[in-house]
């Protein structure tokens, strides 16, 4: 029986994001493309034989029990009636309110984890069935693998995606999710498209006059990065991109943005998964 267990907890971009409707539970459909970047977040998991969840350290803007790493491992312990606990170490390195999915990646991460430590045998399709009730990007990360998404983000076709470098800029704000979506300038009538790998590289994102109206720093950013390329925002988050040439070019671009920022590759398949595979092969 495994004890312990590390794993990376990955960011996610939206190569395009279209908003094609509203549910009357306030939930939009979506349509949007996935792909993972091998910047990570890292967990390390101890199983606990009283029950408890204790995550540490907690962060400074969000309460122990409200973490979605807490939730996600209570969730998955009263849904298998689990009587194991776990102590959970977060090193947080993905910026929070960023579009990078972070919260829904240690979610994901969380159940992964502990359905190996707790040894319960639960599938894929199990794992995101609970992870959707903490947000819709939880299935995603629990599935692995980069992504055509409809429905709210739930309904998963996989995609092998050219996996470029990446420069990731991060303007000094954080977005909640709910207030763009919420907004009544979105745009929610999107035509539906189908899928097909190469719109990817030419996709919009619907959800970018609403954040650029919002946050002109978002909009300065897009403004800075677009005279390179093609620079997007990703997800309802703070955070643009941009496809480059190679790994000196990012780095050459990094160097001179004037904000923070950092270089990534890009993943078909999750780091978390990429580790867990690993794990199975010792």
């Amino acid at each position: 029986m495994i004890n312990r267990l590390s794993l990376p907890s990955p960011a996610k971009i939206n190569l395009l994001l279209h908003i094609t409707g509203r549910r009357a539970d306030g939930y939009h459909h979506l349509q949007t493309i996935f792909q993972f970047l091998d910047y990570s977040d890292h967990l390390d998991f101890s199983v606990r034989t009283d029950g408890q969840i204790h995550l540490s350290p907690v962060l400074a803007d969000v309460a122990h029990d409200d973490n979605l790493i807490v939730k996600a491992a209570k969730l998955l312990q009263q849904a298998s009636h689990c009587p194991l606990g776990a102590d959970i170490v977060l090193d947080k390195i993905l910026p929070m309110g960023a579009g990078l999915g972070g919260g829904s990646s240690n979610a994901a991460t969380t159940l992964l984890a502990l359905n190996v430590l707790w040894q319960l045998d639960w599938s894929s399709e199990q794992l995101a069935a609970l992870g959707v009730r903490l947000g819709a990007d939880v299935p995603i990360f629990i599935f692995g693998h980069a992504a055509w998404a409809e429905g709210i983000g739930e309904q998963l076709t996989p995609l092998q995606l050219p996996e470029n470098v990446y420069l990731i800029i991060k303007p000094d704000c954080k977005i909640s999710t709910r207030e763009i979506f919420s907004h009544p300038s979105l745009t929610r009538d999107s035509t539906p498209i189908k899928v097909a790998a190469s719109e990817a590289q030419d996709g919009r994102n619907d959800c970018e006059s609403v954040v650029k109206a919002l946050y002109p720093a978002v909009d300065d950013a897009l403004s800075w990065l677009r005279q390179y390329g093609k620079g997007k925002l990703t997800g309802t988050g703070s955070c643009v991109f941009l496809a480059c040439d190679s790994l000196k070019q990012a780095q050459s671009l990094l160097n001179e943005c004037p904000f923070d920022g950092f270089v990534a590759k890009a993943n078909n398949v999750s780091p978390t998964h990429q580790a867990l595979k690993h794990l199975s092969k010792d």
